[in-house]
């Protein structure tokens, strides 16, 4: 099945948040692709190209109402502005904390709902194209 035309794209802009200095804003699309139903790409736009973060749509869902995730990815609501989410990234090559509107990323994940319903995830897995990866990767 070609699930090109369900992607779900949602330009925002996160502000990049550190001790001491203005939130710095940083372009960013999230993203939901059915192909891989259980997960959400958040691509950031920096001066040096795009960075692309992977994590569980549920773990992006569960952090607008509550703390989730845990080591490389956090997501929670924001303590001083109930507006605002955070997605604090943690890599071998740095930490950042990210502020979004919470309002864009529940749209977002309404549109991504719209396409797949929580819990119907592995109805649009692919087994067999998934066993076909993974056999031409051992030849």
């Amino acid at each position: 099945m070609n699930n090109e035309n369900l992607k779900v794209t949602t330009r925002t802009t996160f502000q990049l948040l550190a001790p001491g200095v203005a939130p710095a804003p940083v372009e960013a699309e999230l993203v939901y692709d059915p192909e891989d139903p259980y997960a959400v790409a958040v691509n950031f736009f920096t001066g040096s190209g795009r960075v692309e973060w992977m994590f569980a749509r549920d773990l992006l869902a569960d952090g607008l109402l509550t703390p989730s995730g845990e080591g490389d990815i956090l997501v929670r609501p924001a303590s001083d502005d109930p507006e605002r989410v955070l997605v604090e990234l943690n890599a071998p090559t740095g930490f950042a904390i990210l502020s979004a509107v919470a309002e864009d990323v529940a749209e977002f994940l309404d549109s991504s709902y719209d396409v797949v319903q929580p819990g119907e995830e592995d109805l649009w897995i692919d087994f067999d194209r998934e066993l076909q990866k993974l056999v031409s990767t051992i030849d």
